[in-house]
Order: structure tokens, then sequence, then C-alpha cells
């Protein structure tokens, strides 16, 4: 029995940043750019009625050897604890999916305008949905000091 999945992206990242490096995301504009071969205009209408899209995209630029599928202190800090490969938000996972969320800023035909994608130009896009608050966890949320400290500076 195979579990394979085989999943078509819908377009790329266009702009933005080039390297990968992990704070200051907030301010870094790119654009979305749907495959024109498989979507029309049609396929985004009533997308600018949000100010805000979930990307999937994925994290295209990590080597196959370097994911990481047991512990590790996060970004390398010593000052850290050892948390497994689930209980952190890091690149180099198993299936190397990322999921940001970001600002609309416009539509232009097939090209959403985005601010604060952290994902660098030419990344694979494989779904996008708008942002919708109630989406969002119901009742207070709670996470270990590190990752305050780490998230910091990311935006």
């Amino acid at each position: 029995m195979s579990n394979q999945v085989e999943l078509d992206p819908i377009g790329q990242v266009v702009g933005g940043r080039t390297e990968v490096f992990d704070d200051d995301w907030g301010q870094v504009a790119a654009v979305i750019r749907l495959d024109a071969a498989r979507y029309s205009a049609e396929a985004l209408r009533g997308l600018d009625a949000f100010s805000h899209l979930e990307v999937v995209f994925h994290f295209h630029q990590v080597a196959p050897e370097k994911i990481e599928t047991t512990a590790r202190r996060p970004r390398g800090n010593p000052d850290w604890p050892e948390v497994g490969i689930f209980a952190q938000r890091g690149k180099n996972r198993p299936n190397r999916i990322g999921v940001s969320r970001c600002r609309l800023v416009r539509l232009d035909g097939l090209d959403l305008h985005v601010l604060g994608l952290d994902a660098v130009d030419g990344t694979p896009v494989l779904d996008l949905k708008p942002w919708m608050a109630e989406f969002g966890p119901l009742g207070a949320t709670e996470q270990p000091q590190w990752a305050t400290e780490l998230m910091r500076a990311y935006y």
C-alpha cells in the first residue's frame, strides 16, 4: 500500500528575498504568481475582500540530507531546549512544507502582491486560502518562553 501524495504547485513566489535568513520578514514584499496554464483570474475572485492569506509552500531549497526527524535546539541556540521537529516550525521538516500568513496588498490578474510572506523568490506555492479569524484558535494560547524569544524579531 502506497501512501504517496503528489502535489502540483499552483504557482510560485516572485521577488522578495533571494536568500533564506530567519528574521525581519514583516516588510518583505513579494508576489505569488499563479500558473497561467492552469488557472484564470476566476480562481481568485473575491479573494481581495480579505486582508490576509494563509499560504502553503514547499521549502525547495532544503536538501533532503538536511531534513530533521528527531529533536534539536531551535536555531542551534544552546540556551533553548532540545525539542522535536514537530514542536517547532523550522524549514528542515520531513516533507519540507511551510505554512505562513501574510497580508494581501492587492490582486493584479494572477499576481497576488503580499507583504510578510516568509518564503523566498522561486518558492513553489502549493495552496493558498483566505485567513478567517474564526479559524484562529479558540480560547487562550500557550507557548514556551524560547518560542517567544525566537519570534521576537521574526516579523
